[in-house]
Order: structure tokens, then sequence, then C-alpha cells
């Protein structure tokens, strides 16, 4: 078995055969919430300048966990219900593994905290999980097709975004008119 550290290593290169080996190994599902997790934490600290530690990133890193098992739910449906390919054969397990290394770009979130660099360092790190994304959604669905990927990853997008936005109406997250 490949070491996370390895595999982070593979994800973050864009090497399809690590996200082959992540799909396949059931095993791999708690190492794919870590990698969830350290890219939250990165996240957290590379925003210290623009919001404080604590609760931040104890919220960040709750709400990227319930982000990715949200995502993967709504892309393995998507991509499996909806966009199939002939060959399409996967479960949420397979997502969820391949999706949760798709945020291993995001350890350089970290570098946010030096001053003048969190804006660029957080455009690159986000241009880069979503490519990591289509390739972990086009191995996990065995499309031979990048752009259905892509359509994927932009439906499901949408998707989780609307249920946020209800979620945070609903919860008063959004002012109402008075």
């Amino acid at each position: 078995m490949t070491s996370l550290k390895d595999r982070m290593i593979g994800a973050s290169k864009l090497d399809v055969n690590v996200y082959e080996e992540v799909e396949a190994d059931k095993t791999a599902t708690g190492q794919a919430m870590g990698v969830v997790v350290l890219s939250s934490l990165a996240a957290g600290i590379g925003s210290i300048g623009r919001g404080g530690l604590g609760i931040g990133i104890l919220f960040g890193t709750i709400a990227a966990l319930i982000g990715w098992y949200v995502w993967a739910y709504i892309t393995y449906f998507v991509g499996t219900k909806l966009l199939p390919e002939p060959q399409t054969k996967a479960d949420h397990g397979e997502l969820l593994r391949t999706i949760g290394f798709s945020s291993s770009p995001g350890l350089i979130r970290v570098l946010g905290i030096v001053p003048g660099l969190t804006g660029i360092i957080y455009l690159i790190a986000s241009i880069w999980m979503l490519i990591a994304m289509v390739i972990a959604v086009r191995q996990a669905l065995d499309y031979q097709s990048t752009f259905r990927a892509v359509g994927v990853c932009m439906i499901g997008w949408v998707i989780q975004t609307l249920i946020l936005v209800l979620v945070l109406f609903v919860l008063g997250g959004f002012a109402r008119p008075a």
C-alpha cells in the first residue's frame, strides 16, 4: 500500500494512477477524510490574517467534511444516473476517496498566511483542486471523456451551491428584509 504522503503528492501531481489506486482501495476512505481535514486546516491557517484562528478552523473543518460527503454523493448520483458512459460503474465510496484526494493541492493554502500572498495562493489552489477534482471524477466514474467529467463537476457544483443557499436561508444565514 502506498503511504498517505505519497498518495497526496501523486494526487497533487494529477497522476491518474494514484486516483485509480485510491478508487480501488476500500481502506483509503479514512486517508481521504484526512486529506480533506488537512486541506481545510491549511486553508484556516492561511486565512488567519482575514478572520482569526480558533472557531473559524473548527467550523471550516466541519463544513469541509460535510461538503466533501455531499459533493461526493451528488457527483455519484449525477455521474452514474444522469450522465453515465456505457462503462461507468462506481459507488459512493469510490467518489469519496478520489474526491478526498483531489483536495491534496489545497495544502498550499497554508502559504496564504504570508501577507500579500493570500489571494494568489487561494486562486492557484482553487484552480489546481478543480483540475484534480475533474481527474478524480473521470477516474472514479471510468469516463473516457474529460468533458463529461467537467460537466458532472459543474452540475454537482450548482446543485451543492443551491443546497447551501437553501440551508443558509433556512438557518437564517441570509438577512431577511424587515
